[in-house]
């Protein structure tokens, strides 16, 4: 029996910088790169509105570099650049696919790119248009998590999806601990209790407040994005369980 399609239309994407480095060891890896734009053309195609948030990891990491002494929020907004980097590179892969793209930066750069303007985003996607979300919220202190949670609220999402580089939430980290098990799906407050780190404490928080679940699922695997959106794919999804129960 097919399962029965979640109730997903319009979701927020969240893509770790370091899954657009493929097997390199910095950077881009081209293959990898042309693989999520594949797949996200897939889920556009399929008449799923999309919008996006991509990392900076594989470029440059701030935390990271300020724990080797430079100055914190100098090092995050260099890590903010990072990411408008891979914006720009995302929207060039979906675009040779033919998919209509916008890049919105939170720090303005008018030149390359638009500014965030709500409103406007919301437009782009009510048209059809992958809108990719960069320099997170423009202020230091915060990774990529905390703004993708805060954008899937603005933007209404019903989902935010977390593509990683294992097929959702473990009790252990699975690639150390070979016992570790997956979850099918888990609280909130569950996650933040046991100190799972799929995520920042903030950004779960965020999702809780104004529940929306997050989904976890690999998204190395090809084609996995719109198998786990049909209800197919392996994944975790994190939510309120006290209301599933009701």
């Amino acid at each position: 029996m097919k399962p029965e399609q979640p109730p997903y239309r319009r979701i927020l994407l969240k893509v770790s910088g370091e899954v657009l480095m493929g097997e390199e060891p910095f950077g881009i890896d081209m293959v990898t790169l042309d693989h999520v734009a594949e797949d996200i053309a897939a889920v556009v195609e399929a008449g799923f509105e999309l919008c996006l948030v991509v990392g900076g990891g594989n470029i440059f990491r701030g935390v990271q570099v300020a724990g080797r002494g430079m100055e914190r929020a100098s090092a995050d907004y260099m890590g903010m650049l990072a990411t408008i980097m891979n914006a720009l590179a995302v929207q060039s892969a979906l675009e040779r696919r033919g998919v209509d793209t916008r890049v919105q930066s939170a720090i303005p750069m008018q030149a390359i790119c638009e500014p965030y303007i709500r409103r406007r985003a919301l437009r782009h996607l009510e048209k059809g248009r992958v809108v990719i979300f960069a320099a997170g919220l423009g202020a230091p202190y915060f990774t990529t998590d905390t703004p993708a949670a805060l954008r899937a609220a603005e933007m209404g999402c019903d989902a935010l999806f977390k593509g990683t580089s294992v097929d959702g939430v473990y009790t252990a980290d699975p690639k150390k601990d070979p016992t570790a098990r997956r979850y099918g799906s888990i609280g909130y407050q569950e996650v933040l209790a046991r100190d799972l780190r799929v995520m920042d404490a903030s950004a779960i928080s965020l999702a809780r407040d104004n529940n929306i679940p997050i989904v976890v699922f690999s998204i190395r695997e090809r084609g996995n994005l719109l198998k786990v959106l049909t209800g197919e794919g392996t994944h975790t999804t994190i939510e309120d369980r006290t209301a599933r129960a009701a």
